[in-house]
């Protein structure tokens, strides 16, 4: 595919299409879609640089060698690389690969349609444009079209299915399937088989949240695996529903109080989803960001410290939107899982610590009575979340969070914002986006990687074959793992 310069795209859908064609309109769209500007190009490969790091930083994690251990029996096949273990079939890699790209939490997210987009879709890419020994560029093109689709169908369920769906595991399978059938090359009909056998199977419940169970990492593993038999059943000729989405028994019926077809195609062909996407600085929900960024400026803006908060903060109110306090009102966590779906939590941390990452979640902070830590133990019972129905109704356009920490002398500060850092209203750059890879991966993974996936995204269009590219990646993962075995004195 060609690029163009941006807005030169003659293949474009606007006004009001019947909303029994939807889903129809956007199968021919991206089974035949115009020449992609290459400013979305460069947006799809900060996304693909911060899926990456998520990916290889989270494969190391204890429910990612879980489900790398299911993969391997997954067709016994040698199709695409899971990465720091071996290979699978693509379906098998998709999986493992799109579970550990979720876990840390430090996966991307786009505010319209609440879906952390990178942990399906790019996997699920990765793995078919392996199979097929395709080029970067072919890749990079699957992940703008996979993105387009999910995103676009997000903003149509958005936001009465989050009440209780997790879209990162239902709607990403559109996406999915997309960049997959894209790849494979299916054409208009074939792509709308692929949308209706990737629909019927796409599923994610909330409920995993009562107990903190890991199945919210296992939601966009099997959204990218379904989306790669979806593509492929199609090919082969096996057929689905045609009217998934807008059907009287489909998607949007059975899964929302309320949806809006026309967000699907409007400005189709000229607004590409994947440039509104945004990014995660903290390693926690990202309903919380918006809180974290206020608090932080704060303590920056007037040098505080624990010492000085300790004995002078009398009180923390936060202010939040209604269907993101659902998921992060957890106030008083007793697991890492638990505190990164804990507004009170990662302010608390914040305010002490001055920073939100991987370490402030680490096992020996709880116990099945709390935090270890009495300083904030303390600090938790001095924070006061609520819902404002005023920032409800800006949500999801906009993802606020007001702040009020009142001091012992009577004296309040105040700050909020609408955007947390990363989202396209309050962006980052992309060597922030490398400074965050970075220190995801070379902890974990070592120097050598982190430097070859960073040369590896830089130059995508110019890799002849992913297949290779990837071989080379995971390679040097296993070298790392091995090298660190033999360190310690283990037997590789």
């Amino acid at each position: 595919m060609p690029q163009s310069a941006p807005g030169s795209s003659s293949k474009t859908i606007s006004g009001s299409p019947n909303p029994s064609e939807v889903g129809a309109l956007l199968a021919a769209f991206v089974a035949d879609p115009p020449p992609i500007p290459a400013a979305v190009l460069e947006d799809a490969r900060r996304s693909v640089l911060d899926g990456l790091g998520s990916l290889l930083a989270g494969s190391l994690e204890p429910q990612a060698r879980m489900v790398q251990q299911l993969a391997r029996g997954l067709g016994h096949s040698d199709e695409a690389a899971v990465f720091s273990t071996g290979r699978s079939s693509a379906a098998g890699a998709a999986l493992a690969n799109g579970v550990a790209t979720h876990i840390l939490e430090l996966d991307d997210i786009h505010k319209g349609s609440t879906i952390h987009a990178a942990a399906p879709v790019i996997p699920a890419a990765l793995a078919v444009a392996e199979r097929g020994q395709l080029g970067g560029l072919a890749f990079l093109e699957a992940v703008v079209l996979g993105y387009e689709a999910a995103l676009r169908i997000g903003e149509a369920v958005n936001p009465s299915h989050y009440r209780h769906w997790h879209p990162t595991g239902t709607v990403a399978t559109f996406g999915a399937a997309v960049a997959a059938g894209h790849l494979i090359n299916l054409d208009t009909t074939q792509m709308l088989d692929a949308l209706g056998s990737a629909g019927t199977q796409a599923a994610g419940l909330w409920e995993f949240n009562a107990s903190g169970a890991m199945s919210k990492t296992l939601h966009p593993g099997k959204a990218a695996m379904n989306g790669v038999m979806a593509a492929d059943l199609a090919r082969l000729g096996f057929t689905g529903a045609a009217s998934i989405l807008e059907g009287p028994r489909g998607f949007f019926a059975a899964t929302t109080t309320h949806s809006d077809p026309g967000r699907v195609t409007a400005d189709l062909g000229r607004v590409w989803k994947v440039s509104e996407n945004g990014y995660k600085l903290y390693s926690c929900c990202g309903h919380t960001h918006t809180a974290i960024d206020a608090v932080l400026g704060l303590r920056a803006e007037h040098g505080w410290d624990a010492a000085w908060l300790l004995d002078n903060l009398r009180e923390v109110r936060l202010f939040t939107y209604g269907p993101g306090w659902e998921i992060v009102r957890e106030e008083r966590p007793r697991t890492p899982y638990q505190a990164k779906f804990s507004l009170s939590y990662v302010v608390g941390v914040a305010l002490l610590e001055g920073a939100v990452g991987l370490s402030q979640f680490t096992a020996e902070r709880f116990t099945p009575a709390g935090v270890t830590d009495p300083a904030l133990a303390g600090l938790l019972e001095r924070i006061r979340p609520s819902v404002s129905a005023e920032l409800s109704a800006m949500y999801p356009a906009a993802w606020p969070a007001r702040v009020e920490l009142e001091l012992n002398s009577g004296r309040v500060f105040t700050a909020g914002g609408d955007f947390p850092r990363g989202n396209m209203e309050n962006p980052v750059s992309t060597a922030a986006l490398e400074a965050k890879f970075r220190g995801l991966v070379e902890p974990r993974l070592g120097e050598a990687v982190a430097e070859k996936a960073i040369a590896l995204v830089r130059n995508l269009e110019q890799v002849p074959d992913m297949a290779e590219a990837c071989r080379e990646l995971n390679g040097l993962c296993l070298d790392h793992l091995h090298s660190g075995r033999l360190s310690l004195g283990g037997r590789a």
